[in-house]
This record gives C-alpha cells, structure tokens and sequence, in this order.
C-alpha cells in the first residue's frame, strides 16, 4: 500500500509564490494540490501534517557534492570524511549529484556510484559524475560514454580547468569530451552533463568559450562552478550567460566567507541579461577548502559544509533578493540542467514530494524527500543506516 500524506495550510512557493495550499502525497509524488482538500483527515494510514501558514518550497537540489568526502592537499590524514544523510536532510537538501576533486585515486569512482546508491536507498535523490579533475578522464569501464549509459546513477563528466591542479584541458580537449558527454546522455536519457571545477588560473573561462566557438556543442551541457573565486571569472560568466550558459557559484565555507559569496551573486544576477534562471548556488559540502600561498605551498585546509547552502540563500533574500527568485539557484534552475524540469526543483501535482518547510526568518523547520518524513518541526525522522 502506498503511503498517503497530506499537507495542510502550506504557504507555497512553487517557486512562484502561489499562497495556501493543502498537498496531498501519494507515495513519492504530489498527487494534488488545491486550496482546500478535504474527506482525508479521518481516512486510516493518512498522516496530516499541519504546517500552520508556514512556507513550503520545493526541497533543494544540490549539484556539487563529495558525497565520499573530499581533501588530501595536506596528505592522507587530511582526507575529509564520507557524507551523511541526516546532514543533508537537516539542510533542507533533497537531491544531490556527486562527484571527485582533487583526489581521484583514493577516493574512487566506484565509492562513489555506490555511496550515491546508499543515498538513493537511504531516501534522497543521489547522481553522480564520473572521472574527476584530470584530462583524459579517469573512468570506469574505461570510457565516458559507456559510464554514463552502463552505470546509473551516472549523468555526466567531471572536469578541471584553469586550476594549477587540472590537467590544463585545451579547448579542443573540452570539445572531444563534452561531445562524448552529449552523445552518451542522448543515448540514456540523462543530462550528459560536464561540470567543470574552475581554478583561479589566468586562462579562466577562455577553454569553454574555445569550446563553444569551434563546436556545436551546446552551451547547457558546459557547467564551470566555483565561479566566486574571482571578479574575472564572474565577469566571464556573465558573459557566459548572455551566451546562453549557464554558472554555479559555490556557498561560502564560514559566516564570513558566504557574506561575501552572497554580494557576488547579487553583483551577477543584477548585470544586465542575467536571471536566476542560467544561475545556480551549490555546497561543495564535504569537498577541501585549501588555502595556498604565493608559492602554491598548502597552508592551511578545512572544508565545506551542506549547512552554508541554506545560509546563503538566506543572505541573498536579506539583501533585498525575492525568495521565489532566490530559491530558483537550488531548485528549477538545477532541475532543468539534470532533465528533471516538473520532476525535481518544484512544488506541482506530478512532480517528486520533495518539500522543504521554513518557519520564522525562514530557518528550516521540516523536510520531506520523496514522500518521507526527512524532519519535522526539527525534529530528525530519517537517518543513514550508521548514523
């Protein structure tokens, strides 16, 4: 028997904001959505949650995670610990796409495809990306191609560019994998995505505009993230968007840091043929956040949390940002380059029942992922299995 949940006097942002709603659940969907739902509150194996006028919003879809922990830079005892699922959960986080960084030969690809599985079993969303910062990619059954098609959850490549870590990736190097990404998401029904982990390096953005220049490789296919680390870099991708691309800024790692990180989004999203609909917000959780100095020396590590995703989001409305526009970094805008547009990232009858609930000064009060109780009123109903 399918589990049957109904929501009432939800405050919706869909991410339009639509005003109360009651949402019925049935299973792991939203079956329907009106302003009054009535004849289920006394049926038996119904749960009612009544969220008192508070705003329900689609749950967050997070498009960078090492979800088998990241690190390394300061040798093997630097190595950042696996992901857990109440950690995601507790931040409003119902959908995540893992990958590796820096460190892509202890920390393998199939950790990785399995840890994504745990999560999916364990009661989120979980993909994953194959290969990790070098070039030519390191994969699994030894081409890109046959990753993304034969491995699900697998939707697309990792890459890094501009970065004194990367492999230096020519344009025409990008070409040549972004079109093997493309043509295997074609051939599965994914996304064939190619995020690229971009560097502070002098070449910035110059690779992927090569890329979109000589090829026909289309622009959606190319993600460049960690876009804060510069003004330059900024400044190319919005360039970038105004040529039909898209970019992932990355959440601070501290309370100072997302403040920052806030004040350049709202710096981009403000230039002029820039929306929130070719720009999306992501944690880096579990990834290093290593600080070199002037000799490319590490001198210091520390690394990401999921909990700065939320926080920034938060920073972006206080600084005068509509949450239903503030909201569409982590939700439509993702969904739409994962495929998922009227799956994931909304609130709307059909789609998946990932529904974030936030109370005053829009903290994080209950979660439910995929139909299931995740939290509720901060309370933790889902957990890992080791947790």
């Amino acid at each position: 028997m399918q589990m049957i949940k109904l929501i009432k006097n939800a405050d919706v942002y869909a991410p339009e904001h639509l005003g109360k709603k009651d949402i019925l659940i049935v299973g792991n969907k939203i079956c329907r959505m009106e302003d009054h739902i009535e004849g289920y509150d006394a049926l038996p194996d119904v749960e009612v949650f009544d969220v008192e006028g508070k705003k329900v919003l689609p749950g967050y879809i997070d498009l960078h995670v090492h979800i088998t922990g990241g690190g390394g830079e300061q040798g093997p005892a630097s190595r950042v610990p696996e992901s857990q699922l109440s950690v995601f959960t507790t931040n409003g986080i119902t959908t995540v796409v893992g990958l590796l960084g820096t460190d892509g030969i202890t920390r393998s690809i199939e950790n990785l495809v399995a840890k994504a599985r745990a999560l999916n079993e364990e009661g989120i969303t979980a993909y994953t990306l194959t290969s990790a910062y070098a070039y030519p990619p390191v994969t699994l059954t030894g081409s890109v191609e046959k990753d993304i098609i034969m491995v699900p959850p697998m939707i697309g490549v990792k890459l890094a560019v501009s970065d004194h870590r990367s492999s230096n990736p020519t344009g025409e190097e990008i070409i040549r994998l972004a079109t093997a990404a493309r043509r295997a998401g074609l051939l599965s029904g994914t996304p064939g995505l190619v995020t690229m982990h971009m560097g502070s390096g002098r070449g910035g953005l110059d690779p992927i505009f090569y890329a979109l220049e000589h090829s026909d490789v289309p622009a959606k296919n190319l993600l460049p993230t960690h876009m804060h680390r510069t003004q330059e870099l900024i400044d190319q991708g919005i360039q970038l968007v105004r040529m039909g691309g898209y970019i992932d800024f990355t959440a601070g790692c501290d309370d100072v840091e997302l403040e920052t990180t806030a004040d350049k989004l709202v710096y981009c999203l403000q230039a002029e043929g820039v929306s929130e609909d070719h720009v999306t917000l992501s944690s880096d959780a579990y990834g290093s956040q290593p600080r070199f100095d002037e000799n490319g020396n590490c001198i210091g590590l520390t690394y990401a949390s999921p909990k700065y995703l939320h926080k920034t989001m938060q920073a972006l409305v206080k600084r005068g940002i509509a949450l239903e526009r503030a909201i569409k970094l982590l939700t439509t805008t993702p969904a739409e380059l994962l495929g998922l547009t009227g799956v994931k990232g909304c609130v709307c009858e059909g789609a998946d029942a990932d529904l974030l609930v936030l109370g005053d000064d829009l903290a994080i009060d209950s979660l439910f992922a995929k139909g299931k109780t995740a939290l509720w009123q901060n309370d933790i109903r889902m957990k890992g299995r080791f947790e």
